[in-house]
């Protein structure tokens, strides 16, 4: 009760700061990004670099590691209100933007009532989805009704969505209340790095200057989802094992959330290696099979046509708890373990189903093929 009550007040103060601003002129040629992830952003910037009489602002949230400086184009502000000078340049900046993109759900989209020529895009930070959001969230049947009624402005705010298919497009319109005429098939901005061969070979040869081992050595990737609670502080996977199972062939990466802080025994050194401030999307180019559960990290694997293993210790759990769109065993290209043991035998002994991972790439990509950036770019600034 008492977090509901501050989140009220933060977004009336919010509301009246942001139409205070709108007494200003709005700037036709000046775009506002809001970002906590960060890729999608990225990678439109770039294709808006072509235009110099663009004005790009980009509002950095704490959670969003991206380096998105380094372009003429664009100022980077920390978004946070306990920095109040930059929060109330925000504020100004959002409120005088001809476009706005956010990467994420944003509460304070509730209280921006944007001007009739505005567009507000949602570059929403997964290609695909395997657990519930939004309002088909399990978790929002034990909301209140002016917190649901928060969530429901927040999505309304949304004039389009990118998607990559039409797969993804109908579970937006799910989980946001859209219809499908809010879609912008243009493709997922951040996929154009995955038929770029220049980029992935940039990648690759920085990875192998901070990693030499891997010209060596075969890739495993273990990227679990985020779990809250206790069970998220634990990788519930058998380090020991793996290391005497894999250690002369393989190395292992582990990419955890950024909140969760584990230290990696010694006895693992030259095997085990924790790559959380190192880009999930570069880490896929030298991976050679991905070890993961409920992560959307998986639709931009399958680009790759690479195996991929799914470790879903508490599938069972977790579907109840979050909720899936489809069913989990019929929707991943890949064999589903329960347990380490099941693990090691499933990787010695893998049968790649390169056919089915195809199908699946295409399937939540069909509208991701390369030019994702420039697509969404050509639609809002013509003559860039």
């Amino acid at each position: 009760m008492g977090r509901e009550f501050l989140i009220y007040v933060y977004l009336h103060v919010f509301r009246f700061f942001f139409t205070l601003f709108k007494l200003f002129p709005l700037q036709k040629n000046k775009t506002t990004f809001i970002a906590s992830f960060g890729q999608n952003v990225w990678f439109t910037l770039q294709q808006l670099g072509n235009s110099p009489d663009q004005k790009c602002i980009i509002l950095q949230t704490a959670r969003c590691t991206e380096n998105l400086h380094g372009y003429p184009c664009e100022k980077v502000i920390p978004f946070k209100a306990k920095h109040p000078f930059n929060w109330f340049r925000a504020i100004y900046h959002l409120a005088t933007s001809r476009i706005v993109f956010v990467d994420n759900y944003y509460g304070i989209l509730a209280a921006s009532t944007f001007r009739k020529s505005v567009y507000c895009i949602q570059l929403w930070h997964a290609a695909g989805a395997i657990k519930r959001f939004g309002l088909k969230d399990q978790a929002i049947k034990e909301r209140s009704q002016p917190t649901y009624r928060r969530f429901v402005k927040v999505y309304k705010r949304m004039d389009f969505v990118v998607v990559g298919s039409e797969k993804m497009g109908s579970i937006f319109c799910s989980a946001f209340g859209l219809d499908k005429r809010n879609l912008l098939r243009t493709g997922i901005p951040r996929t154009d790095f995955f038929f770029d061969q220049h980029a992935q070979a940039e990648v690759v040869e920085n990875i192998v200057a901070k990693y030499p081992a891997v010209q060596n050595k075969k890739v495993l990737l273990y990227a679990p989802t985020y779990r809250n609670g206790p069970s998220g502080e634990h990788l519930n996977i058998d380090l020991s094992a793996l290391y005497n199972a894999f250690s002369q062939e393989y190395m292992l990466f582990i990419q955890t959330h950024p909140t969760v802080q584990w230290k990696i025994d010694q006895h693992y050194e030259g095997f085990v290696f924790e790559i959380t401030n190192t880009s999930i999307n570069h880490m896929l180019c030298v991976t050679d099979i991905l070890i993961t559960d409920y992560s959307s990290v998986i639709f931009e694997y399958a680009l790759l046509k690479k195996p991929m293993v799914f470790f879903a210790y508490d599938l069972e759990e977790y579907a109840e708890e979050r909720g899936f769109w489809e069913d989990y065993t019929s929707l991943v290209p890949g064999p589903i373990v329960e347990n380490t043991s099941e693990l090691i035998s499933c990787i010695k002994q893998y049968n790649y189903p390169v056919s089915k991972i195809e199908k699946f790439a295409e399937e939540w990509n069909h509208y991701s093929k390369g030019e994702s950036s420039k697509n969404l770019v050509d639609l809002f600034y013509p003559k860039h």
